[in-house]
């Protein structure tokens, strides 16, 4: 039943992503630039050939090959139930979704269609795969700190009953 639920929302979070990558080419690459959330963002079409922030530019097959591998790793792991902690099996469906879904931009497009672009602050344009494995990808992170700090103070609560 685990299993079928993460493919499930990889599956629905992989088909947000490839209609709002349709509606952007649709709309924005015809029309042009559009202001939305009350100024803050545009919605703007670009096509990206790297990685984060155009990050390895146009090397858009090694991209490719190190996002199925990283892709095969995580799902195995996912599948297998290696993570105990429901945050942590959320953090990785939220990657591998957004990883999926850049990865169909690259293999049918040879580049990843990027849309959002924030007017706040200088920063790049991204799309609803990027938020997805960044957001994961904070939350790998927030478990991790949470379990070292964890670790941390039962190694101390420990230490102190031994005196």
């Amino acid at each position: 039943m685990f299993q079928a639920v993460s493919l499930a929302i990889i599956a629905v979070l992989t088909v947000i992503d490839r209609l709002t990558k349709y509606a952007a080419v649709a709309t924005v690459k015809v029309d042009g630039p559009k202001e939305f959330l009350f100024g803050l963002f545009n919605f703007t079409y670009v096509e990206n050939t790297g990685a984060a922030f155009s990050l390895f530019s146009d090397k858009t097959d090694s991209l490719s090959i190190l996002t199925v591998l990283f892709l095969a790793v995580m799902l195995f792991l996912l599948l297998k139930k290696t993570f105990s902690s429901k945050f942590l099996n959320a953090s990785l469906l939220l990657v591998i979704a957004g990883g999926l879904g850049n990865l169909i931009d690259r293999l049918c497009y040879g580049y990843v269609i990027d849309f959002i672009e924030p007017l706040f602050v200088d920063f790049a344009v991204f799309n609803f795969a990027d938020c997805c494995i960044t957001v994961g990808a904070f939350m790998i992170i927030a478990y991790e700190i949470y379990e070292i700090i964890s670790e941390r103070k039962k190694k101390a609560g420990t230490d102190d009953s031994t005196d």
